[in-house]
């Protein structure tokens, strides 16, 4: 009797030990996080340039819609004969030069929906600060154009200028629970994040992701908490041609509280 439960314990002890090797080795899930952005007093256009150039390469996330031309227009390169963004953002909306419409699309980009385009872009002041808006039109205006952003847009504290951002805000560097100002209640998160831009939940919101409203009824917190960290870990069956768009930045802009409370809601336990 005696060896027999020696035998049992001892595979017991194996088996969590193997689970927690394997455990250890899965790489943990981490959002790129756009840093704030701090310019000197007498920053040159290049500075800025460069600056946009890196938030639309990296934590921006600009190239998972942007970069191919299929889900959005391709701005770096050439669209039907009219060059660069930079060569025809003055010719996109009646009215506005090339700085006001860039501006415009990325605070308030359901105001003007390119032609043949679906209205997927989120508004990025609620991610991003107005000094890193302003680096994004800087670099977006030098890509065929001429760069006419200046520090008055920007403003002597880099607060920016232009539309003020949407409730929520930009993150504070580092990210952590700059949206709905650090809010635990799920549905001030919801609409901080831009949720209903894309999913649909109480009978309101956009029908580019899947909607939401019966999905703890087949899916698992883990995979909720997945789908928000690393939305491009599983990719929603009938919805693989958007694939890419949700941002993979919540990581760092939800607090550990916000997180389990936007869960709580999707998981029906909230």
């Amino acid at each position: 009797m005696l060896m027999t439960n020696l035998k049992i314990l001892a595979v017991i002890l194996g088996t969590v030990t193997l689970y927690t090797v394997l455990a250890s080795a899965i790489p943990q899930i981490e959002s790129e996080v756009p840093q704030e952005l701090t310019l000197g007093a007498d920053f040159s256009s290049d500075e800025l340039v460069a600056a946009g150039e890196d938030l639309y390469q990296g934590a921006g996330g600009c190239v998972a819609c942007h970069g191919l031309g299929t889900r959005a227009p391709n701005l770096l390169a050439d669209e039907g004969g009219t060059g660069q963004i930079g060569a025809r953002c003055a010719d996109r909306e009646p009215g506005k030069d090339c700085k006001a419409y860039l501006h415009e699309a990325l605070v308030q980009p359901m105001a003007y929906i390119v032609e043949g385009y679906e209205p997927i872009m989120p508004d990025m002041s609620r991610t991003l600060s107005p000094t890193q808006i302003w680096a994004l039109v800087a670099y977006l205006e030098s890509l065929g154009g001429t760069v006419t952003v200046t520090a008055d847009d920007i403003g002597d504290t880099g607060s920016g200028g232009g539309e003020t951002p949407a409730a929520g805000g930009a993150p504070p560097p580092g990210g952590g629970g700059a949206l709905a100002a650090g809010s635990t209640d799920p549905m001030e998160i919801w609409a901080a994040g831009g949720c209903g831009a894309c999913h649909q939940l109480k009978g309101e919101g956009g029908p580019i992701g899947p909607p939401l409203d019966d999905i703890g009824a087949t899916r698992d917190r883990e995979y909720i908490r997945r789908a928000i960290l690393d939305p491009g870990a599983d990719v929603a069956t009938g919805y693989e041609a958007v694939a890419g768009v949700m941002p993979p930045t919540f990581g760092g802009s939800l607090t550990a509280a916000q997180l389990e409370a936007l869960i709580d809601m999707l998981a029906g336990e909230g």
